[in-house]
């Protein structure tokens, strides 16, 4: 019910001379870094691909809600058929959501080795600017971890509601109750969201500004 996406990674394009070089062992720190920043880009590539399908099975969901709120108990059977659709379009949000997290996770595991190549940098100021970027970038995962579990909680709940539709003997308190709660969690996944795009936004621009500082040529591209 949220009609949210985050926001994805810049990819940035290196000169010919580092894309050709092929060898790691022979690229400097800063190159190594370079390549384990965009190949963290593209590590996300498959979380980029949930956000307009997620967005519009939220909006498919609402679609129902809305019609499940409008009928009344003499139309229990339409009441029983909506809430079960409903509950299958939850059901392939959470499979987006899933594949989103282990894209991040994918994402995750390639930054790690940020850590050994930040050691091996020498020059204090581009090395400064490389540690920024690293502690940026490990507070937007936890952002996301964050966001995943709020998520997946508003999942569970979502299917709790819509079980609950489907019980002729359910109170209007219980089914009051459980919106609040619904409409709890999804406050922090929108707060989540708001925190990781600006995160996410932040270490575009922190990225750049190091390439830049680093002396790397380089181009954006979407």
């Amino acid at each position: 019910m949220l009609g949210i996406s985050k926001s994805r990674l810049l990819v940035v394009i290196m000169g010919l001379v580092l894309v050709l070089s092929g060898c790691l062992n022979s690229q400097t720190p800063v190159d190594k870094l370079y390549s384990v920043l965009e190949q963290v880009v593209i590590k996300e590539k498959e979380f980029e691909e949930q956000q307009e399908p997620l967005v519009n099975l939220e909006k498919e969901e609402k679609v129902l809600y809305d019609k499940i709120i409008s009928l009344g108990m003499k139309e229990y059977d339409e009441i029983v058929k909506v809430a079960d659709e409903a509950i299958q379009i939850i059901e392939k949000r959470s499979l987006h959501m899933e594949k989103e997290q282990q894209s991040i996770q994918s994402s995750k595991k390639e930054f790690q080795k940020v850590t050994s190549i930040l050691e091996e940098m020498d020059e204090t100021d581009i090395k400064d600017k490389a540690e920024e970027l690293s502690a940026m970038m490990e507070s937007r995962y936890q952002i996301h971890e964050e966001l995943f579990k709020n998520y997946t909680q508003g999942i569970k709940y979502d299917i709790e509601l819509y079980e609950m539709f489907k019980n002729k003997d359910i109170q209007l308190e219980q089914l009051e109750a459980q919106i609040i709660k619904i409409n709890e969690v999804y406050q922090k996944v929108l707060e989540n969201n708001e925190d990781f795009n600006k995160k996410t936004e932040e270490y575009n621009k922190k990225k750049l500004e190091f390439y830049k500082a680093a002396g790397i040529e380089i181009k954006e591209t979407t």
